[in-house]
């Protein structure tokens, strides 16, 4: 994999073990530099505190959601271009249209594994597939 495994990953959730689980994954994936973040706030001040080379985040949190993170990071000059990928237990297709307008990179659903991780990641770093 062609990936850049020092680049720093925010994983965003408001559940614990999500976030132990993702880690876990990303791990067995090769990466090292993963920060997170229990909601789309906090979220938001570590990304302008730090470049993040991709940001996975849950869609249903509170205070602030997945949803209203990403937006906020397609609405600021300079976190646009951050590679986003939502997760949700939902595969409601007005969720997926809504992420998509919103501009997301990628969408995962639950429960998911490390391979289909690595797919999605793929397809947001086209050439990292080798």
């Amino acid at each position: 994999m062609a990936f850049d495994l020092s680049m720093p990953i925010l994983v965003v959730d408001d559940y614990n073990t999500m976030i132990r689980i993702i880690r876990n994954l990303l791990k067995q994936l090769g990466f090292e530099n993963v920060d997170d973040a229990s909601d789309g706030s906090s979220a938001l001040a570590k990304m302008q505190g730090k470049k993040y080379g991709l940001v996975i985040s849950d869609w249903n949190m509170e205070p602030m959601t997945g949803y209203d993170l990403l937006r906020e990071v397609r609405a600021s000059p300079e976190l646009s271009q951050t590679p986003f990928i939502m997760i949700t237990a939902e595969s409601k297709t007005e969720n997926v249209i809504a992420a998509k307008k919103a501009g997301v990179s990628n969408y995962i659903v639950k429960p998911f594994n490390a391979a289909t991780l690595k797919t999605k990641m793929e397809a947001v770093f086209p050439g990292s597939a080798e």
